[in-house]
């Protein structure tokens, strides 16, 4: 079950517990509490075998959505992976910046940068994954946190990114027993994107605003090569 629903859960328990203790106080009847805990195990029961997990994440994405400055920090955060993966010859398929528009497109999560990462998943089945491939996934998975950084001073998000490391890391000891500890080598990854978003700081902040109007991959990739040529209004997928 999807962790955001878990969480949700487990709040609505809290909820109808704390309402069946107040609830005589209130004279609350306690038909109440029932039907309050079978419409949120419903809803659990829903968002897990209808909606594959992505019901709480819309719920939640909806709500974090409404302020402005939120959207304005995944902004930055997805502009910093795109920019790194382009840098780092890692081809962008798409991107999204809510989880109404991965839901759209078909995907689960909150939204975010897509990458073609079949290049990466063919070497580690075949455990010859080499130390540069290494190197610059980790740099991408970490250029959100980076960006987030650089601009706000600290980062909020990132806790998939950081799963993905977590998974690759995972499989990769199962073939080499001496690997950099983990904390180590997002630390490294994480300077990395920061140094190569800094060093390229006007084509990010044009990246910025053109994947705020919704512009296709292309036409982010041609604003990275010409940071003047930013589309003038939005571009709805």
């Amino acid at each position: 079950m999807n962790p955001v629903t878990l969480n949700l859960i487990a709040i609505g328990i809290f909820a109808v517990v704390l309402l069946i203790l107040v609830g005589p106080l209130l004279q609350i009847p306690i038909a109440i509490p029932a039907l309050i805990t079978i419409g949120v195990l419903g809803l659990a029961t829903l968002d897990t075998f209808g909606l594959q997990g992505q019901g709480g994440n819309l719920l939640i994405d909806t709500i974090a959505q409404r302020d402005p400055a939120y959207r304005r920090r995944i902004l930055h955060h997805e502009a910093g992976h795109f920019l790194v993966a382009h840098l780092l010859s890692i081809p962008v398929t798409d991107y999204t910046l809510s989880a109404w528009e991965a839901s759209r497109k078909g995907q689960n999560g909150r939204g975010g940068v897509q990458f073609d990462l079949d290049p990466i998943l063919q070497q580690v089945k075949r455990g010859a994954l080499s130390t540069q491939s290494v190197d610059t996934y980790c740099a991408v998975w970490m250029a959100g946190i980076a960006a987030e950084e650089l601009v706000y001073g600290q980062a909020q998000g990132g806790g998939s990114d950081r799963q993905q490391i977590r998974l690759l890391w995972s499989q990769l000891t199962q073939f080499n027993k001496t690997l950099t500890p983990i904390d180590t080598k997002m630390r490294w990854a994480i300077l990395k994107a920061k140094t190569l978003i800094e060093d390229n700081r006007t084509i990010y902040d044009a990246l910025v605003e053109t994947m705020d109007a919704r512009a296709s991959v292309t036409d982010c990739l041609q604003v990275i090569q010409d940071p003047e040529k930013q589309p003038s209004s939005k571009i709805l997928n």
